[in-house]
């Protein structure tokens, strides 16, 4: 049965917009009628749904159907979704549980084959991914693309694994997503000339301006942690056709307060045309990857959104396939109880495990963690020393950190961390990039002990514990995502996230995400795995604290 609605549409293929109708009968847009050739002042404007062009879904904490149902209020209808997370932990079945979970909402979810599983050789993964079974999942109608290629120096290199994986992805006419963060000059053209076809890393305008110049499309990220917008949106202004909009890792309390909408706003603010701020956020993902999403045009699926007006994107209505998903605020859509999946193979720890022992050292290395950016800096300080040990040094902001290995019994590797602000208590996760071993930081061993031993007896989650209480957010699946309502999970992070803050001090915006980022060791300059302490600007382990 068709139905018909008006509005403002936004034709973003001829630039223009004009009050009309939009017939929709069978999922699809079979007519688009003008009505009058200016916009009707006070009436809601109608434009293609939003797309976040690169996002772990993982990382929401929530299974694809409960991200859906929350995204769809904010006018998100399709996002390009990396399984990587999940199949660092549990390979092929790990990719699968996101795909088949996913078919089980109106909500266009387009998964990626991960090209780097595990990332690198630096550290214990749950799974690895052959160029055969990359293949094997390019090959799937589901998998729409090969998912970021972290490890650029193997493609400069000419590792034959990465190769294979890249020419499987040529082979089936499927684009290529690229990870190269502050990559410039002639490896930045070599690495893009090999097929890759994006960066969401850039965090410098001169960067990015040297990959567009080489043919590449930059994703300009605002995640939980990582925020690149400031630096990079007037490339908008130039380039409209080659940049998009991402939130590569977002945690389930920003989910809810917005998306892709958020930086649209954000935009219009600094003065950019709304028809190239809606081309990043709508149409330039959908023909780069290919995508099943409709753009507003006859005879496209009728995925489109209702907003207020073309300075806040107030989402008011949002269609997936000609259904209404979500209206004022409230989502239509229902999640999915699923079937938990998982590897995890730790016993609790004792808190001699922690400890340093003291050999002398005049200084140590130590990682600076910094607002907003991945990357982090290293720092040679000198130790504090307690009863023979290396201890933390509260009163410089200067914290033990250690990793896990939850995939057999192991040394456990420990460092330090700066810019944590923790005054009491310590934190522990699951979800750390992209290995996703325990993660944990603290003031002293005992705190550290408790927190690690939180998420081992959920296996896994997200603790936090101070001297008065201890708070866990249970992650069973994979030990990166609750079964939960949507909501309720971003109300149980927000009350973890508040205790972090409140009780234990610390001043980080995002202290869990940028937790889960000091093992992700392909982004510089130092980080650890449950290995050791690594030097990410020459790929190898600092060969003492």
């Amino acid at each position: 049965m068709s139905h018909k609605i008006s509005g403002n549409i936004v034709d973003l293929f001829n630039d223009i917009i004009f009050f009309g109708e939009i017939t929709i009968d069978q999922k699809k847009i079979v007519e688009i009628r003008r009505i009058e050739s200016e916009i009707k002042i006070e009436t809601a404007f109608i434009i293609p749904g939003f797309i976040d062009s690169h996002v772990h879904i993982e990382s929401s904490m929530l299974v694809p159907s409960e991200f859906a149902k929350i995204a769809v209020v904010h006018g998100t209808v399709a996002t390009v979704s990396d399984p990587h997370e999940i199949a660092n932990v549990c390979g092929m079945e790990g990719v699968e549980f996101m795909i088949s979970n996913g078919k089980t909402v109106p909500f266009k979810f387009h998964f990626g084959a991960p090209s780097c599983v595990p990332a690198t050789n630096f550290e214990t993964a749950g799974a690895i991914l052959t160029s055969e079974e990359v293949d094997t999942l390019l090959q799937k109608k589901e998998i729409k693309y090969l998912s970021e290629m972290m490890n650029f120096p193997g493609v400069l290199m000419g590792d034959e694994e990465v190769l294979k994986k890249i020419a499987s992805a040529k082979k089936y006419n499927k684009p290529i997503d690229g990870h190269a963060p502050g990559l410039r000059g002639l490896d930045a053209f070599n690495y893009i000339n090999a097929g890759i076809s994006t960066d969401h890393e850039c965090f410098t305008e001169a960067e990015a301006l040297e990959k567009l110049k080489y043919g590449m499309k930059i994703l300009i990220r605002e995640g939980s942690a990582a925020k690149n917008f400031e630096a990079l949106i007037n490339l908008l202004n130039e380039f409209p056709d080659e940049i998009m909009f991402c939130s590569d890792d977002k945690h389930p309390d920003s989910l809810v307060e917005g998306h892709i909408n958020l930086l649209c706003s954000r935009a219009i603010a600094k003065g950019i045309d709304p028809l190239k701020v809606l081309k990043a956020a709508c149409i330039n993902p959908a023909l780069h990857y290919k995508m099943d999403v409709g753009l507003l045009r006859i005879n496209d699926a009728a995925d489109f959104i209702v907003v207020k007006d073309l300075i806040n994107f107030s989402v008011l209505k949002t269609f997936i396939d000609g259904e209404l998903v979500a209206e004022n605020g409230k989502s239509f859509i229902k999640g999915n109880v699923s079937q938990p999946i998982n590897q995890f193979n730790c016993i609790e720890q004792s808190v001699k495990d922690f400890s340093i022992k003291y050999g002398n050292e005049k200084e140590i290395l130590v990682i600076e963690a910094l607002e907003g950016q991945l990357i982090t800096n290293q720092l040679l300080v000198a130790p504090k020393i307690k009863a023979g040990e290396i201890v933390s040094d509260v009163s410089n902001d200067i914290l033990k950190l250690v990793v896990i290995n939850r995939y057999t019994k192991a040394p456990i590797s420990k460092a330090f961390v700066k810019n944590f602000g923790l005054k009491q208590g310590a934190i522990a996760s699951t979800v750390a990039h992209d290995s996703h071993n325990i993660i944990a930081v603290g003031i002293d061993d005992e705190s550290i002990c408790k927190a690690v031993n939180l998420v081992i007896k959920t296996k896994g989650g997200v603790s936090s514990v101070s001297s008065q209480r201890e708070m866990i957010l249970a992650l069973p699946i994979a030990g990166l995502m609750s079964n939960d309502d949507g909501y309720q999970v971003a109300e149980s992070y927000i009350a973890i996230d508040k205790m972090l803050k409140n009780d234990l001090g610390s001043t980080l915006e995002a202290p869990f995400m940028t937790l889960s980022f000091m093992a992700l060791l392909v982004i510089p300059h130092i980080k650890i795995s449950d290995l050791g302490l690594f030097d990410g600007d020459h790929f190898k382990f600092f060969s003492k604290l």
